[in-house]
């Protein structure tokens, strides 16, 4: 089996490439093809664990749920989680291999090229269509020299291109045309048409533009797709903005944004939550008055923790429990709970030791394995199915492991509970995903009549709403071309 491959590319950032693949992979498989999804190289501090106990980036994840398939490494064999303002961890086929600053990067990429195309070539072998999705943009001319990340792997396995630029932000004909001039007569070529993004208004004042466009660059628009609202899918990086409707919750949560926060994925459920306000207090924000603070997971602890201490939060969780509020730690937020955490090898930065919040009975010890399971288990003060991933490097240890937050399946323990039942930390990322796991964390936290929500359903509505919006909004005969499909057969 060989499959037909069509890789997305944006004009920005956040331009929608990681919702249009998900969708095409539900559009693709609501067709009866057997699709995989891939990105090259991913930079985002989202991860996910792997079937076959890797790591991969979140939206790779949701684009394997997209296509009927449990996440694996080949989706994305090289992961970049940064560590500093010019360096990251390299992950190659979900294992850490090195960490590297971005000019020894430059010079890795020869060696990242061939185990994306290690993974390319499964893919095809195995599925009848991979939809690709690019990093950032082509057009950043600056990391052109041995991309592997957009055209630099387009050219490598020779696939055509769809661009796709988003209206909402503005100069979205600026964005295509300037893009197109700035590749090679080799990549432009590539280039087999044009989508547009999160439209709102009448698409009838928007067509003039749209053959000004075609007569312009040669390229067809394939579609406008309009702003869908409401959905529950999981961002690459960028932290989500405040729901303002959510003003006046029930239940009110703030989340410290850390400088290297990771994994802000495991506050989705919260913020989808119709009880729950869930606010990330940023840099220079007095932390608010709110009924649980959560600490989250962050790739380098020690100097977060530094960051929380100069914002002034040990004093502010400090009241926030003196009132009777909760606290949950979480991955590295847990860590900073305890008396200590030492980074004796240099794992996420420079070698040394850093005093911790000093509210568990605990020390950390970062070690050079990484810790990567998918883990099911229960709450240990309730009744209630809690599952997840662990992904970290911490080892830890101390008396406040004797009261554990969880039981897992696989008769380790997890966590810590205070002995006043005000404290709460865990290793498990999507502690909050589970539908039992929630209520009950609500309820511990104070919402005593705490409504059910489905996590995995609502993004399950999402998807289903991306492919209907292609559907409805893009030129299907074209696209079913690009994937070498019957134009009019379905399956579903």
């Amino acid at each position: 089996m060989t499959a037909r491959v069509v890789m997305v590319q944006g004009c920005t950032s956040d331009a929608g490439k990681s919702a249009l693949v998900t969708a095409l992979c539900r559009w693709l498989r609501r067709r009866g093809v057997a699709v995989a999804p891939f990105k090259p190289q991913n930079m985002a501090l989202n991860s996910a664990v792997t079937e076959d106990g890797g790591e991969i980036g979140r939206a790779q994840a949701v684009q394997a749920q997209a296509a009927g398939l449990a996440p694996h490494t080949d989706f994305n064999p090289i992961l970049l989680k940064p560590n500093s303002d010019t360096g990251a961890q390299v992950i190659v086929h979900g294992r850490a291999v090195a960490n590297l600053d971005a000019r020894d990067y430059h010079d890795y990429k020869r060696v990242a090229m061939e185990a994306v195309l290690v993974s390319h070539q499964r893919l095809t072998d195995l599925f009848e269509a991979v939809v690709v999705e690019g990093a950032g943009s082509p057009a950043e001319i600056n990391l052109r020299a041995n991309d592997i990340a957009n055209m630099g792997y387009a050219e490598a396995v020779d696939c055509p291109v769809l661009l796709i630029a988003d209206i909402d932000r503005g100069g979205v004909f600026a964005h295509l045309v300037g893009t197109l001039a700035l590749l090679s007569e080799s990549e432009r070529a590539r280039v087999k048409g044009f989508v547009i993004n999160r439209f709102r208004g009448d698409l009838g004042l928007l067509q003039p533009g749209l053959d000004w466009l075609q007569r312009e660059t040669g390229k067809p628009v394939l579609g406008v797709l309009p702003y869908l609202h409401g959905l529950h899918l999981e961002a690459e990086d960028a932290l989500p903005r405040a729901d303002e409707s959510k003003q006046g919750a029930r239940l009110r949560v703030a989340v410290p944004a850390l400088p290297r926060i990771s994994n802000h994925n495991d506050f989705d459920a919260l913020r989808a939550h119709p009880q729950v306000e869930c606010v990330f207090v940023g840099p220079g924000e007095t932390p608010p008055v709110c009924d649980l603070i959560v600490l989250p997971g962050s790739k380098s602890t020690r100097a977060d923790l530094d960051w929380l201490r100069r914002q002034g939060w040990p004093s502010a969780i400090s009241r926030h429990l003196r009132y009777g509020g909760k606290l949950i730690g979480i991955c590295g937020g847990w860590q900073m709970l305890g008396r200590a955490v030492h980074d004796p090898l240099g794992i996420e930065g420079e070698a040394g030791s850093s005093t911790g919040l000093g509210w568990f009975d605990l020390e950390t010890t970062l070690d050079a394995h990484k810790q990567l399971r998918n883990v099911r288990g229960r709450l240990a003060f309730a009744d209630a199915a809690v599952g997840g991933y662990e992904i970290h490097c911490g080892i830890s240890s101390g008396a406040a492991l004797e009261r554990p937050a969880m039981h897992l399946e696989d008769g380790r323990r997890d966590g810590a509970i205070s002995a006043d039942g005000q404290i709460l930390g865990t290793y498990l990322h999507g502690v909050f995903d589970k539908p039992q796991a929630l209520a009950a964390l609500l309820r511990w936290g104070g919402l005593e009549q705490a409504q059910a929500l489905d996590l995995r359903g609502l993004r399950e509505a999402s998807i289903e709403r991306l492919a209907d919006a292609v559907q409805a909004h893009l030129d299907t005969a074209a696209l079913a071309q690009l994937f070498g499909l019957e134009p009019g057969a379905c399956t579903v």
